[in-house]
């Protein structure tokens, strides 16, 4: 692995597990110890850092002695809020024996959905980067509902790689990157250096995770490393319990696996419709729709819908599928869940005959249309 790839990383989000940030009886204070030590290094180096650290309901569930993590909303809530100043105070006072100072970001997926309010949490971050500030992004869990959690912090760190630029998204977790099987269980598991594409085989090989104190997996950071991938991001996922992984990286070591960017990757806005913003509804068509789409780069036309499911308005976010449910693309609707159950399997002449008015000739239009 040429480190080069590295060296010419200015800007970088390194995201950090719960399994990494706690342990039993609190806060991992060795590890933010080495963490610290290793941002310093990259600092030195002229390379902006950004990190998005999970940890806040594990702190709070040591500090309540909870041992299983809370499935109840209102419960998870308050043990985040338990939890959050904890680890960021951590956080603070490990960071300034290394002389570094660090602003705390708290995002839910509703923040980043809406464009005015990703403007604004860009701008401020970057703010916070000139005045020599690392910042700390963890989901605003305490706040947030089902309609707008990100879900977990890998796909996390895929949107804040996103939202302020960033060439590399670092994933630190407790195996040496990517094998082809579950390393605890197989002695013959074998490093995967680099991953070209997050394909339905490389999914099938990853596990979820075992841990009652966090979520995802190897299965979320595939997940976060193939949309950051579409961006132009590549990704790095290694062993965040070497307190040298980072040092070594950029020394050129061989470790851990690299995923690379797409080589055409997709325009902001286009990564804020297919990553960012939450489906509204799906939309099911037939096989002349999808080459259309997938093949032939065409728009939706309603002679195309088959099904159409869910409650959604003119201008949401909506899942295009084929027949078999399988997702093919995503989009910006023009008309709404009731106007494209009257008008499905139509001609677009036959729009305005069947609703009285016409707004386009296309359900989605291709500027609004990611396929994925």
């Amino acid at each position: 692995m040429a480190d080069s790839i590295f060296t010419k990383v200015t800007r970088l989000v390194i995201k950090i597990g719960s399994g990494l940030a706690t342990k039993k009886g609190g806060i991992n204070l060795s590890f933010l110890s080495g963490l610290a030590k290793e941002v310093a290094f990259l600092r030195k180096k002229k390379c902006e850092v950004l990190l998005v650290s999970s940890g806040a309901i594990a702190c709070g569930m040591d500090l309540l002695g909870l041992s299983r993590r809370p499935h109840e909303l209102p419960k998870k809530q308050a043990v985040a809020a338990l939890g959050q100043p904890q680890l960021m105070n951590s956080y603070s006072q490990v960071f300034k024996k290394k002389k570094l100072r660090v602003g705390q970001i708290l995002l839910t997926r509703g923040d980043l959905e809406d464009r005015h309010r990703f403007l604004t949490a860009k701008h401020a971050v970057c703010e916070l980067l000139k005045l020599d500030v690392i910042p700390i992004f963890n989901e605003n869990d305490t706040v947030a509902v089902e309609e707008i959690q990100v879900g977990d912090n890998d796909q996390l760190s895929a949107m804040v790689a996103h939202l302020i630029d960033a060439q590399l998204l670092i994933i630190l977790t407790d195996t040496d990157g990517f094998f082809d099987k579950d390393p605890k269980i197989h002695k013959d598991a074998n490093r995967i250096p680099v991953v070209e594409n997050v394909d339905d085989n490389i999914l099938k090989l990853a596990q979820g995770t075992l841990s009652s104190k966090s979520t995802g997996g190897m299965i979320t950071k595939l997940k976060a490393a193939g949309s950051a991938a579409m961006y132009g991001v590549k990704t790095w996922i290694g062993d965040g319990r070497d307190p040298r992984i980072l040092s070594r990286l950029f020394e050129g070591v061989d470790c851990g696996t690299l995923f690379l960017p797409r080589k055409e990757a997709l325009s902001s806005r286009k990564y804020w419709i297919a990553y960012t913003l939450k489906s509204a509804g799906q939309i099911i068509i037939d096989d002349g729709a999808v080459n259309a789409i997938r093949d032939s780069k065409k728009s939706l036309l309603p002679s195309g819908i088959v099904e159409v499911m869910g409650n959604f308005d003119i201008g949401d976010a909506v899942e295009i599928a084929d027949s078999y449910r399988n997702p093919i693309a995503r989009g910006l609707t023009s008309y709404s869940s009731k106007e494209l159950e009257k008008i499905k399997g139509q001609k677009t002449s036959e729009i305005e005959k069947i609703l009285g008015y016409q707004y386009y000739d296309e359900v989605v239009n291709r500027d609004d249309l990611v396929v994925l």
